[in-house]
């Protein structure tokens, strides 16, 4: 197969390529840095340097593909999220179309069956509503949980208040995902026909807070690290203050509040997949290694 994949070679990306390199695919990259083009070609897959703002690029970028993958980069220099979000799939929407692509896979988040509530996740419920109006293309939406690698952002917090904390409590559920198992479920997903549009969950482990506060303690040799509940808004100062703007700051303090509540995993739980393999210690050994 032919495939193009977004994402440069960040941590989905990458092992993906390898992945699907590895089982004799020709394999297209898109970047928007020259820089990524050496290491690239590396892997065996060619580069397609640009910009996923530019229609005509993608367009050619996409066409010929047999598939492709897609996934909108953050942005923290934003004044609005959940509009840049849309912006972006729009834009892959509309390459995707002139390019003839039959079959997409399109990371998406848990969460995103909301329209609302949801922080940065309502931008990527907008781009699964758009992409199901594609007609003649078929989605599979991947809906990850939560990254486990976003927990690398309070490294600061452990090392000098010796805690870890947000906005919900220490008997919260928290469902969670290594990039590495969501890259193994695309690389799976986008080797076979898609029938129809659909989603697919990808999930490690499922544990509260606590749980997550013990294994990294533990890890990094401080096993007296507790969890601490803060207000919703402690945590968005907090979060000001560490260097966040105050556009994604919003938007986190929305998602904890949609973790504490429980409604993020609603449609998950109803429809719940087989766990993949990377458990939460697994995690905290990785964390260990990089605090």
């Amino acid at each position: 197969m032919k495939i193009t994949l977004t994402g440069s070679l960040g941590n989905i990306s990458k092992p993906l390529a390898q992945l699907l390199i590895s089982s004799g695919h020709q394999v297209t990259i898109i970047s928007s840095s020259a820089d990524k083009t050496q290491a690239i070609e590396a892997l065996g897959a060619a580069a397609a340097i640009g910009s996923i703002d530019d229609v005509n690029f993608l367009t050619k970028a996409f066409t010929n593909a047999d598939a492709i993958y897609v996934m909108c980069p953050p942005n923290f220099g934003t004044d609005n999220y959940r509009t840049y979000l849309s912006a972006i799939g729009e834009k892959y929407a509309a390459a995707i179309k002139a390019a003839g692509v039959k079959q997409v896979v399109n990371l998406s988040s848990i969460g995103a069956h909301l329209k609302e509530g949801t922080g940065p996740i309502k931008g990527l419920h907008d781009v699964e509503q758009l992409f199901n109006k594609l007609v003649g293309v078929v989605v599979k939406h991947m809906r990850p949980a939560y990254f486990y690698i976003n927990l690398y952002g309070n490294t600061e917090m452990i090392k000098h208040a010796g805690i870890l904390g947000a906005n919900y409590s220490e008997s919260t559920k928290l469902v969670m995902v290594h990039p590495k198992d969501i890259a193994a479920a695309i690389a799976e997903e986008i080797q076979q026909p898609f029938l129809a549009n659909s989603v697919r969950y990808v999930v490690s482990d499922e544990r509260t807070v606590a749980d997550v506060a013990t294994a990294l303690g533990t890890a990094v040799g401080k096993p007296e690290l507790k969890w601490v509940e803060f207000t919703d808004e402690e945590a968005l100062g907090g979060m000001i203050q560490a260097g966040l703007p105050e556009e994604i700051a919003k938007n986190y303090v929305e998602m904890g509040i949609a973790i504490k509540s429980g409604v993020l995993w609603e449609d998950f739980n109803v429809n719940r997949p087989v766990f993949s393999t990377i458990k939460l210690e697994d995690f905290a050994k990785e964390f260990a290694g990089n605090f």
